[in-house]
């Protein structure tokens, strides 16, 4: 008895016609199907099948063969499956996230650390605003996350990587562009292009050194991130604050000056679920001193 002898047996049992177990199921001729079956037959000495008016029927021996043969199969199958999973080990799978326009910096240098020591690891990436990011960590969508310290999401902890100042971006001919630092209060009279509740946390900076500058301003625009800004800077002739990593992303038609006196920052952190006990992520959190070498060094 073979295993083609359980299999053939097993598709006639449920088709319940040798044609159609025979030109759908196991692409032979009905000839040699009947004649397997009565291998079978021959092997297990009872009759397994039998025919009437309905098609094939199966023998009260048959029902009690289909029963084990199906167990058997089964069986054949998982050890084939585990056989399979002990010589072609599945990949690990690690997912990261960026912060639209931080893949830049900081991707690179993240996964030349992780492939160092995991150099089979399969790395997804997720770039999205750091509101969605924090929703994916705390879901366990993503493993870890470079984005802002995002409120109101429980369970995750935040590792600072770097504060980045903010910087007045403009228009390379506007007349401010001509001063090496530009003083707060010369931005008063100027169209102003904010970031819009996209970035809560870097609107909340913006607003909050407004605030303590005794500035009043009526934003002009509104930009969902960082490329749109400088866009609708270029073209409206605004200016607008960034963080220093906008500076990557400039057109020459567009430049960036720092603000004089106390600089508000942002901070840029690593976020991960406090639960995650994932040994890629213990790694990563392990060399991240490394990693912020890493990117600073490409930064100067």
């Amino acid at each position: 008895m073979e295993l083609r002898h359980l299999r053939y047996f097993v598709a006639v049992a449920e088709a319940g016609s040798l044609t159609v177990a025979a030109g759908r199921k196991l692409h032979t001729s009905q000839p040699s199907l009947s004649r397997q079956i009565r291998d079978l037959e021959d092997e297990v000495g009872a009759q397994l099948l039998r025919r009437s008016a309905r098609g094939i029927e199966l023998t009260p021996a048959g029902r009690a063969f289909l029963d084990h043969a199906r167990v058997v199969l089964s069986q054949v199958e998982a050890a084939a499956e585990a056989a399979r999973r002990v010589a072609h080990p599945a990949k690990p799978c690690f997912t990261m996230g960026f912060l639209t326009g931080h893949e830049l910096t900081w991707m690179p240098e993240a996964l030349r650390i992780l492939r160092d020591e995991l150099p089979n690891l399969d790395v997804m990436i997720s770039s999205q605003y750091s509101p969605l990011l924090a929703d994916g960590l705390a879901k366990g969508k993503i493993d870890v996350a470079f984005l802002r310290r995002e409120k109101g999401v429980p369970g995750l902890a935040f590792r600072l990587l770097v504060k980045e100042p903010l910087m007045v971006i403009l228009p390379s001919d506007h007349h401010l562009a001509a001063r090496q630092v530009i003083n707060p209060g010369d931005l008063v009279r100027e169209t102003f292009v904010i970031v819009s509740d996209t970035a809560p946390v870097l609107r909340a900076v913006i607003d909050d050194y407004l605030k303590r500058s005794g500035i009043n301003i009526t934003p002009a625009h509104q930009a969902d991130h960082v490329t749109m800004g400088i866009s609708l800077i270029a073209s409206t002739g605004g200016v607008g604050r960034l963080p220093a990593h906008a500076q990557n992303f400039l057109p020459p038609s567009v430049t960036s000056r720092p603000l004089k006196g106390d600089t508000p920052t942002i901070d840029l952190v690593l976020g991960y679920k406090k639960s995650n006990q994932s040994p890629i992520l213990k790694l990563l959190l392990s060399r991240l001193d490394e990693l912020v070498a890493r990117a600073s060094n490409k930064t100067r």
